[in-house]
């Protein structure tokens, strides 16, 4: 019996080894050592003081911000808590969510029809991308919530864009966070507002 255990506990110890700790360790270094950046999460900063992750949403409400689409992670881009609506097709409470977020969008804009992310929740509750129309739709609101151009805003948002992946893969698309970074960095707003501008400890808002 000795014979055949001890080749199998040889075999565990070696394997344990090789792809318990060997392998983690060399992945982690050649990450660290090529890609930095993404292997520590992607973070973004801010006067060297991280606010966010490029690949994490956060929750943005002043009308100085560019909003991010409805999040369904806990109570709104909730990192420990990231799904998707329970709610089907058929649901008549996700009928009713998307009518009346809806009404009020359209009511605040003006538009006539809205892009599908602009009332729909992500997979993961925390996409930290919109489409290029949501993100044309809020322009005049942050325009005239900062008492900017229309066109600066504009410009912005053009500047945050990303197109698809390799020109073939995905839709483009609009890094909330980034851009809201660009237009602090841009223009200050002459009065924020008292209530609703949001943090980083609560709303996700650029900090530092």
């Amino acid at each position: 019996m000795l014979q055949q255990l001890r080749p199998a506990l040889a075999g565990l110890g070696c394997f344990t080894v090789l792809l318990g700790l060997a392998y983690p360790l060399a992945m982690t270094g050649i990450a660290q050592r090529l890609f930095p950046d993404a292997a520590n999460g992607s973070l973004v900063t801010r006067d060297g003081v991280p606010v966010g992750s490029s690949l994490i949403g956060q929750a943005f409400a002043a009308p100085i911000y560019l909003h991010p689409r409805p999040s369904a992670a806990g109570t709104g881009y909730d990192g420990t808590a990231s799904s998707g609506t329970n709610l089907g097709p058929t649901s008549a409470k996700l009928a009713e969510r998307l009518k009346a977020d809806g009404a009020a969008l359209k009511a605040e804009t003006g538009a006539g029809l809205l892009p599908a992310d602009a009332i729909t929740t992500s997979g993961s509750g925390l996409d930290p991308d919109i489409s290029p129309a949501f993100a044309a739709l809020q322009a005049p609101r942050i325009a005239s919530a900062r008492r900017i151009d229309l066109r600066e805003v504009k410009r912005i948002i053009a500047a945050g864009t990303a197109g698809r992946t390799f020109g073939l893969l995905g839709e483009p698309r609009v890094n909330v966070l980034a851009v809201n970074l660009a237009l602090d960095a841009a223009a200050a707003p002459k009065s924020a507002p008292a209530s609703g501008t949001p943090t980083a400890a609560s709303a996700g808002a650029p900090a530092g």
